[in-house]
């Protein structure tokens, strides 16, 4: 295909756009389009394979700093994740996972620990996870209770954590575990202090999965137990007590490709909508020639537009190594927001047809629902965003 016009903005480079229109060429001849998994197995053996096929394309390396570019190139990962997720939902988030399981690893990890995982990471040939989620813990990360007590060259682990993405494939599982108690406040909260994180085996003894979760738009996601998990004090990834710390700058390097990824689906709810209503013959004319339809294209655009605009001016200023937490909160929140909007609208054009099983549109709205609560939910995303607003107020 052509480059999309939104590729001409000055938020991006030359590779770039090499890259966005490399990987939709890809994409359109290797992923099914509309094509989705549903059962566990099928599932599970979908993402795998996923993740073999988009390590032998070298898309995976983009997840690694060092495969690609020095640091990560996160406009890139926004770009991958929105043409992957506007082509396949599964195929966007075994992308992410590699990115975000790994990359504490990338951050902190000792260059032993960099060697032994991530080129396996980039290729293709394991598959990562993010073990911070505890079912009294998400919004909330400092509450964490899983604990990890130094035994000699040794750190035992105990305790559970679920929402875990890719719980029950993934090779390995970086986790993170209370390493000093936890200290309340006076208002009843908890400290970020004493929170370290490990690199964890999926086949370390100790470790297993209690029980897999069935989500509306189909991944696999399971909750982990650790008991009594023995792991070498050398999987410790950074130093210990700084794991929180860790965690968040994981975070706020992929969140921003959440919002790419909700962009991509987006945009195919627009694609499918425009051709529907090109094609639906109402009332002798077809549903296009219609002024409600019209507008309510309109506002699909726009909105698509209107985040992809906060997006990448989020991703532009973090490759810049600028501050952006604001922007890119307001990045995840809208466009995550506002996809959910405009694919609600492509399924109320569609009728019937857009909420029956296996039906485009009836599938984008399962796969949306999430993005709004993973890697923040919009509300914890407004709190960033006025911190950060009162925070610049005081300082001048």
């Amino acid at each position: 295909m052509d480059a999309p016009t939104f590729l001409e903005w000055p938020f991006f480079a030359p590779h770039h756009r090499e890259l966005a229109v490399r990987l939709d060429a890809w994409a359109s001849q290797n992923l099914a389009r509309g094509a989705s998994a549903e059962d566990r197995d099928s599932v599970d053996n979908a993402c795998r394979r996923l993740v073999r096929d988009l390590g032998r394309a070298g898309w995976t390396r983009y997840s690694v700093p060092g495969e690609i570019a020095k640091a990560f190139d996160v406009r890139s990962l926004a770009l991958i994740r929105e043409v992957l997720a506007r082509h396949d939902a599964l195929a966007d988030f075994a992308f992410a996972m590699q990115g975000l399981g790994s990359g504490a690893i990338s951050l902190a990890g000792s260059r032993e620990l960099q060697n032994r995982y991530l080129s396996r990471v980039a290729t293709g040939e394991a598959i990562a996870a993010f073990a911070l989620s505890e079912a009294e813990a998400g919004s909330d990360v400092a509450a964490i209770q899983c604990s990890a007590r130094r035994d000699g060259d040794s750190y035992i682990l105990d305790g559970e954590k679920t929402w875990i993405s890719n719980g029950g494939i993934a090779d390995f599982y970086c986790v993170f575990a209370r390493t000093a108690a936890a200290e309340r406040r006076a208002d009843g909260s908890v400290a970020a202090r004493g929170i370290t994180a490990f690199v964890v085996d999926a086949d370390t003894a100790g470790l297993g999965i209690s029980r897999r979760i069935d989500v509306m738009s189909p991944h696999p996601l399971a909750t982990l137990t650790l008991q009594s998990c023995r792991i070498p004090a050398a999987q410790r990834l950074g130093t210990e007590g700084e794991g929180f710390k860790l965690a968040m700058r994981t975070l706020d390097i992929f969140r921003t490709s959440v919002a790419g990824a909700a962009i991509g689906f987006a945009q195919r709810a627009l694609e499918e909508a425009v051709a529907h209503c090109l094609a639906r013959p109402m009332f002798g004319k077809t549903l296009a020639d219609f002024q409600l339809t019209q507008a309510a294209l309109a506002d699909m655009a726009t909105e698509i537009d209107a985040a992809r605009l906060l997006t990448y001016r989020a991703a532009w200023l973090r490759d810049r190594g600028a501050p952006a937490s604001m922007e890119v909160a307001m990045a995840k929140l809208t466009a995550t927001e506002s996809a959910q909007g405009v694919i609600d609208r492509a399924v109320q054009m569609f009728g019937g047809r857009g909420v029956t099983r296996g039906e485009i549109v009836e599938h984008l709205y399962r796969d949306i629902r999430a993005l709004r609560i993973y890697e923040g939910a919009t509300e914890v995303q407004k709190l960033i965003i006025g911190r950060e607003l009162l925070n610049k107020a005081k300082k001048t």
